[in-house]
């Protein structure tokens, strides 16, 4: 995948606690928060689950929709996940990366 501005969103697991992030190297951030390199909430909390990502044109853009975003209700942010990813499966193995482990990673989550 291309460097590019990205605004994505992780989950704990199904339901689970979130965590909404930009950058513009989406598979380098992936593996930082599947592998705890950088400290703070995602990492403290081991959400690291891609549940949803939307690419920009440019940074601005994808800071304007994190800022969005963070402010949204958590419902929101739910039916927004759920809109295209109903089951919240882990789209970053879709990405080349192995399936997480633990109890945040059950089957049909």
């Amino acid at each position: 995948m291309e460097r590019q501005p990205c605004v994505y969103i992780l989950a704990k697991h199904f339901n689970g606690a979130l965590y909404i992030g930009v950058t513009s190297d989406l598979m380098k951030r992936l593996y930082e928060h599947r592998h705890g390199v950088i400290p703070g909430y995602a990492a403290r909390y081991r959400i690291a689950r891609l549940v949803r990502f939307e690419m920009f044109e440019d940074m601005n853009s994808a800071i304007a929709r994190e800022k969005q975003l963070k402010r949204w209700h958590r419902p929101w942010k739910m039916n927004l996940i759920e809109s295209e990813n109903p089951h919240w499966v882990d789209l970053a193995i879709g990405l080349g990366f192995d399936p997480l482990g633990g109890a945040g990673s059950a089957s049909g989550c």
